[in-house]
C-alpha cells in the first residue's frame, strides 16, 4: 500500500491538516529533517542498486538534472527562477525514475523505482506547502543547458541523491515562507 517514505510524508501531511485552529490545510513544511530522510531513501535505493550491478543493468541513456551549484549564482537568482530550477529537475527526475517502470526489472529495483516515485511526489508535496510554484513546462522545445545524460541506473540515482542535497535542500532552506517573522 505505502512505502516507509510515503507513509511518512502521507502522515507528516495527515498531522498538519490536523493542528487544531488550522484553518488553511496545508502548513509550511520547513524542518529540514523531511527532506534529509528522502535523501536518505535516495540514498538507500542508490546502495541497493550498486549491490546488484549486472541484475540492475539497462541499456538506455537518461536525461537528468544537473546538480551542480554555483552558489554565486544561485544566490543572484530569485525564489522564482530557484523554484523553476528544482521543479524542472524534479520533473526530469520523475520522467527518468517513472521510464524505469515499464522495464522488467527485479522486485528489488521495483520497489526502489516505486519508493522513489513516491519521494518525488512527497517532495512535490513540501515545495507546496512552501508555496513554491508549481513546474510549468516551457514552451520553447530546445536544449536545456542545466540537463545531462547518464547512461546507468546507478548513476540516475546518484544524479537523484545530489540533486536532493543541493538544490532542493538550498531552496527548502531559502524558502521566504520558512523565514517570515524571523529577524
Amino acid at each position: 500500500m505505502f512505502h516507509r517514505s510515503g507513509l511518512f510524508a502521507f502522515l507528516l501531511m495527515v498531522l498538519e491538516w490536523t493542528h487544531p485552529g488550522l484553518s488553511f490545510p496545508l502548513r509550511p513544511i520547513c524542518d529540514l529533517r523531511v527532506v534529509d530522510h528522502f535523501i536518505k531513501e535516495a540514498w538507500d535505493a542508490e546502495a541497493a542498486l550498486r549491490a546488484c550491478k549486472d541484475a540492475c543493468s539497462i541499456a538506455t541513456n537518461f536525461t537528468v538534472p544537473l546538480t551542480r551549484v554555483d552558489f554565486d549564482v544561485w544566490a543572484a537568482m530569485n525564489i522564482e527562477e530557484q523554484a523553476q530550477e528544482v521543479q524542472s529537475g524534479i520533473h526530469v527526475l520523475n520522467d527518468a525514475i517513472s521510464s524505469l517502470q515499464a522495464s522488467n526489472q527485479t522486485d528489488v529495483l521495483q520497489s526502489h523505482i516505486d519508493a522513489s516515485i513516491n519521494n518525488i511526489a512527497s517532495i512535490r508535496q513540501v515545495l507546496r506547502s512552501l508555496s513554491i510554484p508549481e513546474y510549468v513546462p516551457p514552451t520553447n522545445v530546445g536544449e536545456d543547458k542545466e540537463m545531462q545524460k547518464v547512461s546507468s541506473i546507478s548513476e540516475l540515482f546518484q544524479v537523484h541523491i545530489n540533486f536532493l542535497r543541493g538544490k532542493v535542500r538550498l531552496l527548502v532552506a531559502n524558502a521566504p515562507v520558512c523565514h517570515q517573522g524571523v529577524s
